[in-house]
């Protein structure tokens, strides 16, 4: 996901490679185990599976405050960036409709790839019964099926008992209806409210990575968990979860390359002559901030876009538009529901579009690792699917990362397009090379 800042240090010393690392061993380990025995026997087991569960526990105890408070922040904002003039209403009428099309595509693309590449049976079944909770929690926050039910859960009668149940949908309802409630009110109130909430994120955010500092550690339990029961089986089937959610974006940012000839009026060829420099830093920081510099250059060198457009449109959107976030994010739910068995009703599809709606909004800016658990925890909560599973799906978080910042350049370069209107018509820099 595209982090804050770019990011420092080689590969093979951060975070992203211990935590792999700590996946495969574990893995390894606990196929071992499972051949040659462990000292301890099955009580040396229970101890590792709980440390990987005192883990896991750690993040989901960050999930509603941390969600609760980016969402008022965030839409406060989006309110102040409205009330900025009619171009920045115009982006973000922009930023929602190709949200909504994202959220769409997300579920035809994810339901689609896995009716054509199935997980294997086998291997699925392996990597869901080493799942540390296994799936009894399963649609245990999905009272009843239809329109009615979908209904009730739009406004929770006790937010704060809906926190408590994990009725993630009702915290996210109450949350916007309370950000919106919020810009209404006089700037000596609003400014110090807002500032209360943004330091409880921050806070939030900051036991977020105080907890991923033992990432490696609660990887390395949950995977000696999987390998203790299934041994090498599970990995065949993380790489098939790698290619579904990574097909999943490459399809989206290919039909950008449509959607911006058709209403941003640029061929598809000059789009990708202009988007490509933006991409290849993307590709190499996974920071859309960091890419922000040659997405103006090239907007205004490349596809027309003014500088006053370019110089509005592309910062709004590194600031509160990731259109990649709900495909990557439901592709991610939608292998876990078919990995643990759950059916996908019409009601569960309305439920995590609106949860990936807002948090795909909400965790704009937060670090990659950060907003893999923030983002789609939620998601998964609200449409029943157990989250036991994303904390190894985290280890391999690496590639997938990848092509959701350049699928969210590319995403911003289209919408500062549409944005612009009327025909193409590069400044004077657009003779410069690429």
């Amino acid at each position: 996901m595209q982090s804050a800042s770019p990011r420092r240090g080689g590969f093979l010393t951060s975070l992203s490679f211990q935590v792999l690392l700590a996946l495969a061993l574990g893995l390894v380990a606990g196929a071992a185990a499972q051949v040659n025995g462990l000292p301890g026997g099955a009580g040396t087991a229970q101890a590792i599976e709980s440390l990987g569960g005192l883990w896991l526990n750690a993040l989901r105890m960050t999930i509603v405050p941390l969600v609760f408070s980016l969402l008022v922040v965030g839409i406060a904002s989006i309110a102040d960036a409205a009330a900025s003039g009619r171009m920045a209403v115009k982006a973000l009428v922009v930023f929602f409709i190709l949200l909504v099309f994202a959220i769409v595509y997300a579920f035809a693309a994810g339901f689609g790839l896995l009716a054509l590449w199935p997980i294997d049976a086998e291997g699925g079944q392996a990597l869901a019964a080493g799942a540390a909770g296994g799936a009894e929690e399963v649609l245990r926050n999905v009272n009843g099926d239809g329109l009615t039910a979908f209904l009730q859960t739009l406004a929770p009668s006790n937010p704060i008992r809906a926190a408590a149940d994990d009725a993630i949908l009702g915290v996210v309802v109450f949350a916007i209806a309370f950000g919106f409630a919020a810009t209404r009110l006089p700037n000596r109130l609003r400014q110090p409210m807002t500032a209360f909430f943004e330091a409880v994120s921050e806070t939030m955010i900051v036991i977020v990575h105080w907890v991923l500092l033992a990432a490696p550690v609660g990887v390395f339990a949950l995977s000696f968990g999987v390998g203790l029961r299934t041994g090498l089986g599970a990995a065949g089937t993380l790489g098939h979860y790698i290619s579904i959610v990574v097909l999943s974006q490459v399809g989206l940012i290919l039909l950008l390359y449509v959607i911006v000839a058709v209403f941003g009026r640029v061929s598809p060829g000059r789009f990708a002559q202009a988007a490509a420099p933006a991409q290849v830093v993307a590709f190499s920081t996974q920071s859309s901030l960091a890419s922000l510099p040659a997405m103006v250059d090239r907007a205004r060198g490349f596809l027309g876009v003014s500088t006053a457009t370019a110089g509005l449109v592309l910062p709004l959107a590194v600031a509160v538009f990731r259109m990649t976030s709900p495909v990557a994010n439901l592709a991610v739910v939608l292998y876990c529901a078919q990995l643990f068995g759950v059916e996908i009703s019409l009601t569960q599809m309305l439920v995590g579009g609106v949860v990936a709606f807002a948090v795909s909004v909400a965790s704009v800016g937060l670090p990659g690792q950060v907003s893999f658990f923030a983002s789609i925890a939620p998601i998964c909560i609200a449409m029943g699917v157990p989250v036991e599973l994303l904390p190894l799906l985290l280890a391999v978080e690496v590639i997938p990362d990848i092509f959701r910042t350049i699928g969210n350049v590319t995403a911003d370069l289209a919408a500062a397009r549409i944005v612009e209107g009327g025909d193409a018509t590069a400044e004077k820099e657009a003779g410069a090379g690429i």
